[in-house]
């Protein structure tokens, strides 16, 4: 089942029960997805990479979000968009831990025979493209700054 599908399916779960929370998290993905489709032009088809994007982006928007509503001292508004948030990572493949990260960031230094911080943009689009949804960019990006410095 493809992604839009599981959203319609959670939608109408989440509708019966009357769950607002998951509902504005389901409603957002949803609106994304639209998004994407009619800016893919007449294909109107997206990809299994696109959708990881997509899911990345509001993941990283709500958890920002929170951040921003706990230093303005709004701690209900903040606990909404972490728990968000969790929705919407459902979505997501199982997150990497951070050995599993740098054993990937190691293989591909060693594959692209990476020396400096001059080669970590050819890094990061190998081991980006390798855990597509399965790590944090900012993540990814910290462990190959370490292992070129």
């Amino acid at each position: 089942m493809d992604l839009e599908n599981k959203i319609t399916e959670e939608l109408k779960l989440a509708m019966k029960s009357k769950d607002k929370l998951v509902l504005t998290a389901l409603r957002a993905i949803k609106s994304e997805l639209m998004i994407a489709k009619t800016n893919a032009g007449q294909k109107k088809i997206i990809n299994n990479e696109i959708e990881l994007k997509i899911l990345q982006k509001l993941v990283k928007q709500r958890k920002e979000s929170s951040k921003i509503y706990l230093k303005k001292g709004r701690n209900e508004l903040a606990e909404t968009e972490l728990k968000e948030a969790e929705i919407i990572q459902r979505f997501l493949p199982k997150q990497l831990t951070n050995d599993e990260i740098e054993f990937e960031v190691k293989n591909q230094i060693k594959n692209i025979n990476a020396k400096s911080l001059k080669d970590m943009g050819a890094v990061m689009s190998a081991v980006t493209k390798k855990l597509a949804g399965s790590a944090d960019g900012k993540t990814i990006s910290e462990i190959v700054r370490k292992y070129l410095s």
